[in-house]
């Protein structure tokens, strides 16, 4: 599953919008919703508050694991 997949599930299956979590992590919605979409690469940082935000591991974003768990 590519990055912005995992992205847009763990949104939905928060039931959340792109607007509540694009505030949570302090980016416009229309950046989310490109990240969301691919068009652009979601930086580090991004992707370290998305991992603290949704209780999940960077590489779990990344797709180089299938854990969700972070190693806290």
């Amino acid at each position: 599953m590519k990055r912005q997949e995992r992205i847009r599930e763990l949104r939905e299956d928060a039931d959340l919008t792109q607007e509540k979590v694009g505030a949570a992590i302090n980016v416009p919605q229309r950046t989310y919703a490109y990240y969301e979409s691919g068009q652009r690469l979601i930086p580090p940082r991004v992707l370290c508050a998305l991992a603290d935000f949704y209780g999940v591991s960077v590489d779990y974003l990344l797709g180089r694991t299938d854990h969700k768990e972070t190693n806290r």
